[in-house]
């Protein structure tokens, strides 16, 4: 007899209303929209039986809800700032025991990291598994591989519980901000790498990522460690979004909780 399967959904957040860089998952990055990079590395993740854009239901998001349906992508919308409710209602809709959470401002996401961290989601048998945690908590992978898996029962109760303006918004704040309340497991990189920035969160990261891209034909490869070297071969591309600060766990958009359109 044959065991049924866990339903692994990964589920990839964007909106154009970003607050630092309006528009920027479907700025043109190496030819073609940064979404379709982030979609197409992900769905290269064996441990991912499906790939899930959730976007908003504002209108400004209806570009991105074309795009996907050109390009065939999975695409559900939902809240544009309760970001939980978002991930709760697209996993709901699609059936997933497992969620993966994927940003897409992350143009190098590694299929192989994202393996990693779902299988030490299943080895150790916790709720929620990491291949980082934001600041204040210390991250050796570098910026932009950020790999977030929970069940979806952990799930769910983050949805009932979770009240703070920062855990609706970042979505998984409520697994593991509170020590004890979930099983959590961290994984991390060889070597501390947690202050590379390969993610696109404001102009100067763009910048910087169409740089590197460019010194790969705007083809990168899948592996982190085959950009790793390169990224460290040129400190001119690294000085253009050096002085970018990240995100801490507990900061929210200061819209959260004004009336949606």
């Amino acid at each position: 007899m044959t065991s049924i399967q866990p339903q692994v959904v990964a589920i990839v957040q964007g909106r154009m209303t970003s607050s630092r860089l309006p528009g920027k998952i479907l700025a043109d990055l190496g030819g073609k929209p940064m979404l379709a990079h982030v979609v197409e590395r992900v769905r290269l993740a064996q441990t991912v039986q499906r790939v899930v854009v959730a976007t908003t239901s504002d209108t400004s998001d209806d570009p991105v809800a074309e795009f996907c349906r050109a390009q065939g992508y999975d695409c559900f919308r939902g809240s544009l700032f309760d970001v939980l409710d978002r991930f709760y209602q697209t996993a709901r809709a699609y059936a997933a025991d497992v969620i993966v959470r994927i940003t897409a401002d992350c143009p190098l996401i590694d299929p192989l990291v994202i393996d990693q961290t779902v299988e030490a989601f299943f080895q150790y048998q916790v709720d929620f598994a990491a291949n980082r945690l934001p600041p204040p908590w210390k991250r050796t992978f570098p910026i932009g591989l950020d790999t977030e898996v929970c069940s979806f029962t952990a799930l769910e109760r983050a949805w009932r519980e979770a009240a703070q303006p920062h855990e609706r918004e970042h979505v998984m704040p409520y697994l593991y901000e509170e020590e004890g309340r979930f099983k959590v497991h961290v994984i991390h990189a060889g070597q501390d790498y947690g202050d590379l920035r390969w993610t696109v969160d404001t102009a100067e990261d763009l910048t910087a990522m169409r740089a590197l891209f460019a010194l790969f034909q705007n083809n990168p490869p899948l592996s982190w460690l085959e950009v790793l070297p390169v990224w460290l071969q040129h400190p001119e591309v690294q000085s253009l979004n050096a002085g970018v600060q990240h995100h801490w766990f507990n900061e929210f958009d200061e819209r959260f909780g004004k009336r949606e359109k």
